[in-house]
């Protein structure tokens, strides 16, 4: 099974920088992103209507690159999470994570069994269809894929220090719109009721071992959750980034045709 560089570097306390991807299913955009330098990205099932056929062309067209495919799955259910790790995806995003029970059942969807109870598949996309011992393809895969709980409800941050004590998960990422949300403070990310929330998700990953995660839509943002303690930043999505970047030309562009 490959190594998950994202997972190891994690693991040995340094920062990942990657990026969500929502909007553009080409068989370009993972090679695109990766040679930008994204050291991951999420392929998002949760918001895009992106088909499981959608999502295996794009961890397909990614694993040439050294970017780590992760793919959000729209819920914590057995179906979603054990068929995109079959089609090659190196870890998985649940969202709305909200008790220990469902981030054990996340965990046991993901690993094989002894660790949990994922059904065995080999010598398909997964371990780029080779043949090999059976034992150490299970114990790689468990070890190398990545598992990502989102902490984005009231209910999360209430039980986010028993969702930190399930083994197996590697991420408490927080789902900032969506707690923001659920907090009643929609929006509002500078509200002390929100900073409390994500100071409670942070001492939780610290007392836990977690890797606490989070998106950044700018750069001064993504400083800013750096400093915080957050290790694993996706950097905008797709959509977003290209949009700033036309708005950006367009507008300078326009300017310059108004002086001539």
């Amino acid at each position: 099974m490959r190594d998950n560089q994202v997972k190891q570097k994690l693991q040995a306390g340094g920062v990942s920088i990657g990026t969500f991807l929502f909007e553009f299913s080409t068989t370009g955009i993972g090679r695109i992103a990766a040679e930008a330098g994204a050291e991951f990205a999420v392929f998002d099932m949760e918001h895009t209507g992106w088909t499981i056929e959608t999502i295996r062309m794009l961890i397909a067209t990614t694993r040439s690159t050294a970017m780590v495919p992760l793919v959000r799955v729209p819920a914590t259910d057995y179906d979603f999470i054990a068929r995109v790790l079959d089609m090659g995806a190196m870890g998985v995003m649940a969202p709305m994570v909200e008790s220990a029970a469902q981030a054990k059942a996340l965990v046991a969807s993901a690993k094989y069994p002894p660790l949990g109870r994922r059904g065995a598949a080999f010598g398909v996309a997964h371990d780029d269809y080779a043949g090999g011992d059976i034992a150490q393809k299970i114990a790689s895969a468990n070890a190398q894929t990545l598992v990502i709980a989102q902490i984005e409800t009231a209910a999360g941050v209430r039980n986010v220090n028993e969702i930190a004590e399930v083994a197996g998960i590697d991420v408490l990422w927080i789902g900032h719109f969506d707690l923001s949300i659920s907090l009643g403070i929609a929006g509002q990310f500078a509200h002390p009721q929100f900073q409390e929330a994500v100071s409670q998700v942070l001492a939780a990953g610290r007392r836990h071992s977690k890797i606490p995660g989070f998106m950044a839509g700018d750069v001064p943002s993504g400083r800013s959750l750096l400093d915080q303690g957050f290790r694993m930043i996706a950097y905008g999505g797709d959509l977003w980034l290209y949009q700033a970047a036309l708005r950006e030309g367009v507008a300078a562009l326009q300017r310059h045709g108004r002086k001539t």
